[in-house]
């Protein structure tokens, strides 16, 4: 059940070239994002994508994978949706 809209999905070349040669589907990234399943956060970063999602302010994911990290951040406004490496923010 999805939390929050989504808005366009975007993704950097990084991340796309991440996620092909590690073989990673971002479709299941964007799953768990929307889903509330925000990744490697602290307790603190939690509490605030709770508030974000009440009151429409910028979310963040962040997942730990064996080669890196991919990062998932929607707009405030939901209008977009993007997937990136954490290097390219």
């Amino acid at each position: 059940m999805a939390l929050f809209e989504m808005g366009k999905v975007v993704a950097t070349p990084g991340a796309l070239q991440f996620c092909e040669v590690n073989k990673i589907n971002p479709l299941l990234l964007l799953g768990r994002h929307i889903a509330g399943d925000w990744g490697d956060l602290d307790s603190a970063d939690v509490a605030a994508n709770v508030h974000a999602v009440q009151h429409d302010l910028r979310i963040l994911s962040s997942y730990k994978l064996t080669s890196g990290a991919m990062w998932i951040i929607t707009e405030a406004d939901r209008s977009s949706t993007c997937l990136l490496l954490p290097d390219e923010y």
